[in-house]
């Protein structure tokens, strides 16, 4: 694994708690930062965390010894 990748997989793991914190959140029915935000957050964070794992796992595959 390279920082780059490891990198890209922070950033997956960051967006996928973001992303499952802002279920909760919604489903609870009264979001602290309110329905459109959190919506927002998620909206933004699923498709991150499949962009940002695929990025991290292509980027170690083609840095292998």
């Amino acid at each position: 694994m390279t920082p780059k990748s490891g990198l890209y997989l922070a950033g997956s793991c960051i967006a996928a708690i973001a992303a499952v914190g802002s279920i909760f959140e919604l489903s609870s029915g009264s979001p602290d930062w309110g329905t459109g935000p959190t919506t927002l957050v998620l909206g933004l964070c699923l498709p991150l965390v499949g962009v940002l794992f695929y990025a991290a796992v292509k980027d170690a595959k083609a840095n292998q010894p």
